[in-house]
């Protein structure tokens, strides 16, 4: 059974007080938002935010958060428009994919499992005839937990929709960013691909922020350009974090299916100078006939692990065995 927080009511359920090993669920204030959702299990937070968007606004182990909250949100008011920043996701192809603003900003609703699981709904939306829901709920994987991000895009129009999975989170700035080239060749001679003004997508591009190493790329900090595109195929990413925690997102990948971003990309970063950077798993081509529906599912993890001191490089082949070893596996 589900409890179903709408835009102006608050439907509760009578509950047994759950132990700190259950994952639990709950409306609380959080900023200048009064009907957001709090999740918790053992040492991990998440905080929803169904008022504008239907983000995440904390992920948190140990008190540690993964995500970059604008400042700007914590003074936002009913009605006021809101900064768009922590765990946002979207859909795409980004070049081409009918605008959607209600869907990015508009009001969601909220539903609460008795197992803590949340399930947001997003409004429908014309034209772009799209509806998404998103679906979040607790991993355990040994003493870690993570955090499943479901997003399930419907198509509630009259024609036929290409679509992708886009996720857009901001993490605080001044990581750096690690990406396994996996085992298949790149189509870039760079092995990325880097968005130069005027549209222009260059897959030779050289820069000292960036650079290959034991069977990774790792971006150290901001580019000369600050968008870049990826096509591996290795299904996670890690972003090392100053504060000695290594935020890990994992990801199925299709190595035989179409990805339907304009350089066919499964991955993006964008990296500007300033305080945040977003890591953008992208999933594969969707056809959608009315009434279908696909999913896409990202996993998050939030483990413990040292920053490089200056002057020192990250393991890399230790932190994969760590990301392997200490996260599961995506189904």
């Amino acid at each position: 059974m589900l409890s179903r927080i709408l835009p102006f009511v608050l439907v509760v359920f009578a509950a047994a007080v759950a132990r700190a090993d259950e994952p639990t669920a709950r409306v609380v204030p959080f900023h200048g938002y009064d009907r957001a959702v709090e999740m918790t299990l053992g040492k991990a937070k998440v905080v929803l935010c169904p008022q504008v968007g239907g983000r995440v606004l904390e992920f948190s182990v140990d008190g540690k958060d993964a995500l970059w909250l604008d400042p700007a949100e914590k003074t936002w008011q009913p009605g006021k428009p809101a900064p768009s920043s922590a765990g946002r996701f979207d859909y795409g192809p980004e070049l081409v994919v009918t605008p959607h603003p209600k869907t990015w900003g508009g009001e969601w609703t909220a539903e609460v499992g008795k197992d803590g699981a949340v399930k947001l709904v997003g409004p429908k939306e014309e034209p772009a005839g799209i509806q998404v829901t998103r679906e979040f709920r607790f991993l355990q994987h040994g003493e870690a937990v993570g955090l499943a991000c479901k997003q399930t895009l419907t198509n509630v129009g009259k024609e036929t929709r290409d679509v992708c999975h886009w996720g857009r989170s901001f993490s605080p700035g001044g990581g750096i960013c690690v990406i396994p080239l996996g085992d298949r060749p790149s189509r870039f001679p760079s092995k990325y691909a880097m968005y130069e003004d005027s549209a222009v997508i260059n897959v030779r591009a050289t820069d000292e922020k960036i650079r290959e190493r034991d069977g990774f790329l790792e971006i150290l900090a901001p580019p000369r350009k600050p968008k870049l595109g990826f096509d591996t195929f290795g299904g996670w990413l890690a972003y090392a974090l100053p504060n000695d925690t290594l935020f890990v997102k994992r990801f199925v990948a299709f190595p035989d299916r179409v990805y339907n971003e304009a350089a066919g990309l499964t991955l993006s970063v964008w990296y500007p100078t300033g305080p945040r950077i977003e890591l953008e798993p992208i999933g594969p081509r969707e056809r959608l006939k009315p009434g279908d529906s696909a999913a896409f599912t990202e996993e998050w993890w939030l483990l413990s692990h040292p920053f490089p001191k200056k002057g020192e490089s990250l393991d890399l082949k230790a932190l994969a065995k760590q990301v392997l070893a200490e996260t599961a596996e995506p189904k």
